[in-house]
C-alpha cells in the first residue's frame, strides 16, 4: 500500500523533538508528526503525551516532493459527527435553538455598561457612591469619545488651521 494524502496507517513513535515526533510507518518510511498535530488542545510539552516506542494511529496530511511525510495524530481520530439542533423542537413546539440571529448590540452601549446594568437586574440596588462612580466613568467615556470625534475632524493633535 503506498503513502498517499489522507489514508490512515499505524506507526511507531521513533524519535521526539521539541517541535514534533517521528514515525516510523509500516512500509519502513518515516514521517514527522508535528507537535501542533499531536491534539486537539495545546501541547507545551510533547512528552507528555507521546513516548518513543507508542504505536500511534497517523493519517498522512501531505507528501513533499523530497520524500518527506506529514502526519498528523489529532486527525486521524475519528472524529463524532455533532448533531444539528435545527430539527429539534421544545416542549411549546418551537425550534430549541434559534442562534442569534437578527441579535445587534446596541452600538452606543459598551460592553461593561451591558453587564453593569445586569448585575443591576438581578436585584442588586446600587447605593450612592455605586451611582456616582458609574455617571462619572460614563461621562469620561462620552467626553474622551467626543474629543476623539472632534481632533479627527481637525486635523488631530491640536493641529493649527492657516
Amino acid at each position: 500500500m503506498s503513502i498517499e494524502v489522507g489514508s490512515k496507517l499505524q506507526g511507531k513513535v521513533t524519535g521526539i523533538t521539541n517541535f514534533g515526533a517521528f514515525v516510523e510507518l509500516s512500509e519502513g518510511s518515516t514521517g514527522l508528526v508535528h507537535i501542533s498535530e499531536v491534539a486537539d488542545n495545546y501541547v507545551k510539552d510533547i512528552n507528555d503525551h507521546l513516548k518513543v516506542g507508542d504505536q500511534v494511529e497517523v493519517k498522512v496530511i501531505n507528501v513533499e516532493k523530497d520524500g518527506k511525510i506529514g502526519l498528523s495524530i489529532k486527525k486521524a481520530k475519528e472524529q463524532q459527527p455533532q448533531q444539528s439542533r435545527e430539527g429539534y423542537q421544545n416542549r411549546e413546539g418551537r425550534p430549541a435553538y434559534q442562534g442569534r440571529e437578527g441579535y445587534r448590540p446596541n452600538p452606543n452601549r459598551s460592553r461593561n455598561d451591558r453587564n453593569r446594568n445586569h448585575d443591576r437586574d438581578r436585584g442588586g440596588k446600587e447605593n450612592f457612591e455605586q451611582k456616582m462612580a458609574r455617571f462619572l466613568k460614563d461621562s469620561e467615556d462620552r467626553l474622551s469619545s467626543l474629543k476623539r470625534h472632534t481632533e479627527s475632524k481637525r486635523g488631530g493633535r491640536g493641529a493649527k488651521r492657516g
